[in-house]
């Protein structure tokens, strides 16, 4: 009994882990799509298939604007497929194009204007950022956010806030350019900005001071049982029962603040992504697909909201690395536009195509190193059954 009950609760376990990781990829997926799909109706273009996931159709249905929606098997992506592409990269089709009719080069992508197909292009990405203001909006006018002010209770003595000259009683007004409302605030900045140098203002009584500060990096486990490097100073809040707020901010502040919070999300990763080029952080934290379905498994038991804002932040990293200027992606589809715009006509077909096995190439090698980065993940997973197997 005691083996098939654990034998059910693992697979239980697992069908959950399944069930909200693809329940967060097909939101996120389908948000990008949806932005594709918008514009180009909007410019005219013949959409011939949206898809969320990949391969053998689930099920569909075909829209009076003759659309194919489909859903598929492989739950890892999604294209929409306009009329003269010749696969879902949307690369473009020369044989469609010969046999077109004057009707049908009229919902064309490809023999569109540039701005247009530029538009179409890039509205994916917006609508990734775009998902994860509103959605950060939302969270901070229905469910608030609980704050205390910036101020510094301790110094931990020898620390880098102790050697910059932090002192006991200093709020923090400014870090990096950067206006600190609350304690939060400091925190999130210093632990994203390990051994980077930071330029801080600190009010002490009437006067104000400009202090410069490193975050010292340090290896800790994040709340899903992952690894990760942090920046400490050393400095403590300590504020009483009355010390906290608990505040709900209106539409026009909540959406300021989700723009906010996007943003802070965007340039925490560009800055971490510089750091891994320039060799000042391990690459260790960038993760795949394995990663995404073990984090969106942990994230769905802590409860509702801990995977709304999940799917927020994995919506703007989606957006990010879609605007890399690597062909297949749809970075890669504006680096081409801008090419086409300087010399004024597009590429010929042979150098894009040559140019798409090269993001092909760049593609498949950034998937298995963020694979191989997950290891650790599948280690731990394997790790789980065989204690509960030893258990039996």
């Amino acid at each position: 009994m005691t083996t098939i009950a654990n034998l059910t609760s693992s697979m239980g376990t697992s069908l959950f882990f399944l069930l909200s990781f693809v329940f967060v990829l097909t939101v996120v997926v389908f948000v990008h799509e949806l932005g594709h799909f918008l514009v180009a109706r909007w410019c005219g273009v013949k959409v011939s298939a949206f898809s969320i996931g990949f391969g053998k159709e689930i099920f569909g249905f075909v829209d009076k604007h003759g659309t194919r929606w489909r859903f598929a098997w492989i739950p890892l992506g999604g294209y929409v497929k306009f009329m003269d592409d010749a696969n879902a990269a949307s690369v473009p089709s020369g044989e469609a194009a010969k046999d077109m009719t004057p009707e049908e080069v009229e919902g064309s992508f490809h023999a569109k204007p540039l701005w247009r197909r530029a538009a179409v292009v890039v509205a994916g990405p917006m609508a990734n950022f775009l998902f994860a203001i509103v959605v950060f909006a939302c969270m901070f006018s229905f469910i608030g956010q609980r704050t205390t002010i910036a101020r510094v209770d301790a110094v931990v003595k020898g620390m880098p806030a102790d050697l910059a000259g932090f002192k006991k009683g200093d709020v923090i007004k400014n870090i990096a350019g950067r206006e600190i409302a609350n304690f939060n605030d400091v925190l999130r900045i210093i632990s994203s900005s390990p051994d980077r140098k930071l330029n801080v203002v600190v009010q002490r009584g009437e006067s104000e001071f400009k202090l410069i500060v490193t975050p010292r990096p340090k290896v800790m486990n994040d709340r899903i049982g992952g690894k990760v490097t942090r920046g400490l100073i050393g400095i403590r809040r300590s504020p009483g029962p009355d010390g906290y707020t608990h505040n709900r901010a209106g539409p026009l502040e909540a959406l300021m603040l989700g723009v906010k919070e996007t943003e802070f999300i965007l340039t925490s990763t560009l800055s971490y992504l510089g750091d891994v080029v320039t060799m000042r952080q391990p690459p260790d934290q960038l993760g795949g697909i394995i990663r995404i379905a073990d984090v969106s498994g942990k994230v769905a038991q802590v409860g509702p909201e801990a995977l709304i804002h999940l799917i927020a932040v994995l919506s703007i990293s989606v957006g990010l690395i879609n605007l890399f200027p690597i062909p297949l992606l749809d970075g890669g589809h504006l680096m081409f536009y801008a090419i086409e715009a300087v010399r004024g006509r597009p590429l010929s077909d042979a150098s894009q195509e040559f140019g798409f096995k090269i993001g092909f190439a760049l593609v498949l090698s950034l998937m298995v190193f963020a694979t191989w980065n997950d290891r650790g993940v599948v280690a731990r997973w394997l790790d789980i059954k065989t204690t509960q197997n030893q258990s039996q």
